[in-house]
């Protein structure tokens, strides 16, 4: 068991917020994958915790088209969806375990309530943008100020649909980790070359979206 009963009580508190339904959709294969079991063990109990949430469990080789459809490349994955089916582009890739299972429920409250947290100003500057823009957010269970980068990547993806956040557990995936040169976590890689270290706020964030946009051939 992941979740004991303090743990529970205390997301059926949070989860009481909730005002929508949020399904989540998990990529899976029986072998060759690493926390894969681990990690549908603990959505299942989380999604025990409240019948706001709902798992759909889905195989990486045989459900491809459904794969390609979320930008689902790698496994463990998790996705976030609304009531209504629809894809923000918010992404776990690898355990959400740690400090980041603390992401996962700020994800989860974020889509089951419309709320980021963000004031008026920047969310509509975030709108505005009109250009793809991949945001992938290092992380390791064990760092404490990585589930305030992740937490903004998906904010970003929530309120703009161009945009996708993706964590990414550094050591579930080594070779990303070496192409992105990351040393420390978490570190933010926008659109493949603008990079941020460490946890920054949103004014800082939105700072560099803008800095990666500008590098776009118009």
């Amino acid at each position: 068991m992941y979740l004991d009963e303090k743990i529970r009580a205390d997301l059926q508190t949070q989860f009481e917020k909730l005002s929508k339904n949020v399904k989540l959709v998990f990529f899976t294969q029986e072998l060759e994958c690493q926390y894969c079991r681990e990690t549908k063990a603990l959505l299942t109990e989380l999604t025990e915790v409240t019948d706001k949430l709902s798992l759909e469990v889905k195989n990486f080789v045989i459900d491809k088209e459904t794969a390609a459809l979320h930008s689902v490349d790698k496994i463990p994955a998790t996705v976030l969806l609304d009531e209504n089916g629809k894809d923000y582009g918010i992404r776990f890739f690898g355990i959400p375990s740690g400090y980041e299972f603390a992401s996962l429920i700020e994800a989860i409250k974020l889509l089951g309530t419309g709320i980021t947290g963000f004031s008026e100003e920047i969310e509509n500057e975030i709108k505005k943008i009109d250009h793809d823009i991949h945001m992938q957010v290092f992380v390791t269970p064990t760092c404490p100020y990585c589930p305030q980068a992740v937490v903004n990547a998906h904010r970003f993806s929530y309120l703009d649909d161009k945009i996708k956040g993706d964590m990414i557990e550094a050591t579930e995936f080594p070779h990303l980790s070496q192409k992105y040169n990351v040393r420390g976590v978490p570190r933010t890689i926008i659109n493949e070359e603008t990079y941020i270290e460490g946890a920054a706020p949103e004014q800082m964030v939105l700072q560099k979206v803008k800095e990666a946009l500008n590098t776009i051939s118009v």
